[in-house]
């Protein structure tokens, strides 16, 4: 207990408060607003050209909405290193060279996809936890008193990221001489979170047609909240299908494996039968399209 009420107060104290996010981080190294902003950009790849329709613009935006700081040219080498190690490593020990080469080229597209894909949704999955909390604390500024960019201030300052340094970002920006619409519609494409919409277009109608932004924010927040309760319900109903899923293709992988290490020559002495790749390859089709089925069935949209 000592060495616990130690700990809380040298991690808790209002210097550690003040570096909430990314931000306030940044913030602290150097006075000048626009240069955070302009760090802060520059880290998502939001200063290069526009967004082209391109297999490289879809990955780009990708990157963007997974908040990850590191360049995409480094990420990409990285990646492939990665996949060219496994299809190759992979291919000498079955004592094909060539067959790992084809695999490990296969694998250089879908490693980055799949890793950038998994940070995304683990990223909407905390901003739509935090969007609520930021919906009340701006309808709390608007009640003190404060305009729209005060209280999404307030946001920037303190919560935590993500959502507290793209709040800032918005923030910033409307500083800098965007609207706050625009800046909003920017928060959208950076993040991409589907009830993000809703919260823009609220504001959208506000500032163009009036009315009570206190009370439509109040009422959003809600909804945001009741949506994410019918989402963890559904996620909790369909979880016996998902596991479904992951036994019947962890069983195979697992069963091979433990052939390969216990009785090594059983698959190498059917290796160069051309026979055997064709059965391989139709058992891996048949395993993604049960997998894809099992997990339709267990999914819902709303």
């Amino acid at each position: 207990m000592l060495a616990e009420a130690a700990y809380m107060l040298l991690s808790t104290g209002a210097e550690q408060r003040k570096v909430v996010n990314r931000r306030m981080r940044l913030q602290s190294k150097t006075v000048n607003q626009k240069q955070v902003l302009v760090q802060l950009r520059k880290e998502r790849g939001l200063d290069g050209e526009a967004t082209r329709i391109s297999p490289m613009a879809a990955l780009r935006e990708l990157r963007i909405q997974s908040g990850m700081v590191m360049p995409l040219p480094t990420f990409l080498a990285i990646t492939s290193a990665i996949a060219m190690a496994i299809g190759v490593g992979g291919g000498v020990y079955v004592g094909k060279p060539a067959f790992g080469i084809l695999v490990g080229l296969a694998l250089v597209p879908a490693i980055p996809v799949l890793f950038l894909r998994w940070m995304r949704k683990k990223r909407h999955k905390r901003f739509g936890v935090q969007l609520p909390e930021a919906l009340d604390l701006i309808t709390r500024g608007l009640k003190a008193g404060h305009p729209v960019p005060v209280a999404v201030s307030m946001v920037s300052r303190e919560m935590p990221d993500p959502i507290g340094t793209e709040f800032g970002i918005v923030s910033d920006e409307v500083t800098y001489g965007s609207d706050m619409v625009t800046a909003l519609r920017n928060l959208y494409e950076r993040v991409g979170h589907e009830d993000l919409p809703l919260f823009v277009t609220a504001v959208s109608i506000q500032s163009t047609t009036g009315g009570n932004l206190r009370e439509i924010l109040e009422g959003l927040s809600n909804v945001i909240r009741e949506r994410g309760k019918l989402r963890r319900k559904v996620k909790a109903i369909s979880v016996e299908g998902r596991m479904s899923a992951y036994i019947l293709t962890a069983v195979p992988v697992l069963l091979v494996l433990a052939v390969l290490v216990l009785m090594p020559s059983y698959y190498t002495d059917v290796v160069d039968i051309p026979l055997t790749w064709y059965l391989v390859g139709a058992s891996f089709g048949w395993l993604v399209l049960g997998n894809v089925i099992m997990f339709k069935m267990a999914s819902f949209k709303f």
